[in-house]
């Protein structure tokens, strides 16, 4: 059975809560894909064969210190279960259109999906952004202040896609979430669109999510209810 460990929720995060849960290396023992942030939003995590790599505000990309703080991610230990071509892509939208098209195919709607494309990018535009230390700021208005967008043109590397039914919305963003990594690990970020020349998508179905809630008292101060489904889509999505 393949799962999602994830690490929070996407509300906790939405609402400000984005101080250590655990650590890179305790997450990399759950995982070898995925996403997320760090302590304090501080860069885009991309989680790729085992290894995780942070986005710096810059779009310049290391790897992140075992010690590293993770109030937020979702990993899993991909399995590819079969392999498509998407052809050329010109925008993120084309994307997730073909990437719901091909999941309806397998009967997968209600299901959450890891994708990995690896593929050559005419151009990817992307966002970092440097850490906030403020308790119960929401995400869009830290992300206002330290967001940074970028391109990156003529660029191959991996598109780390995450998706999440409508029915789990709260517990992560609904839909697709993508981050993308440079073939030579210099360069990435959280995704906001894409042109694709050509690439391969591998995907790997997932029948079940383990979250690791918060255990600091500080996290009970959060009023997740509250949470914007529009605030949370206007910075994932």
């Amino acid at each position: 059975m393949c799962k999602y460990y994830q690490v929070s929720t996407i509300n906790a995060l939405a609402q400000g809560f984005s101080k250590s849960v655990i650590k890179v290396e305790e997450l990399l023992r759950h995982g070898d894909l995925g996403l997320g942030t760090f302590e304090d939003v501080d860069g885009e995590m991309i989680v790729l064969d085992g290894k995780c790599y942070r986005a710096q505000k810059s779009g310049d990309v290391t790897l992140a210190e075992n010690d590293r703080g993770v109030p937020f991610a979702a990993v899993c230990n991909f399995r590819s279960m079969r392999k498509e071509d998407p052809g050329r892509v010109e925008t993120i939208e084309q994307l997730k259109e073909w990437l719901m098209l091909r999941i309806e195919e397998d009967f997968g709607l209600n299901s959450m999906y890891a994708v990995r494309i690896d593929g050559e990018f005419a151009k990817i535009v992307a966002r970092s952004a440097s850490g906030t230390k403020a308790h119960h700021v929401t995400l869009k208005d830290a992300l206002s202040v330290t967001q940074n967008v970028f391109s990156f043109e003529n660029i191959t590397g991996t598109l780390v896609c995450v998706y999440y039914p409508d029915y789990l919305e709260g517990i992560n963003a609904a839909g697709w979430h993508l981050h993308f990594i440079s073939e030579d690990k210099k360069h990435g970020g959280h995704v906001f669109d894409i042109s694709m020349i050509k690439g391969e998508a591998a995907f790997c179905k997932l029948t079940s999510v383990e979250v690791r809630i918060p255990d600091t008292p500080a996290f009970d101060t959060y009023d997740l209810r509250s949470a914007s489904k529009d605030d949370i889509r206007s910075v994932e999505q």
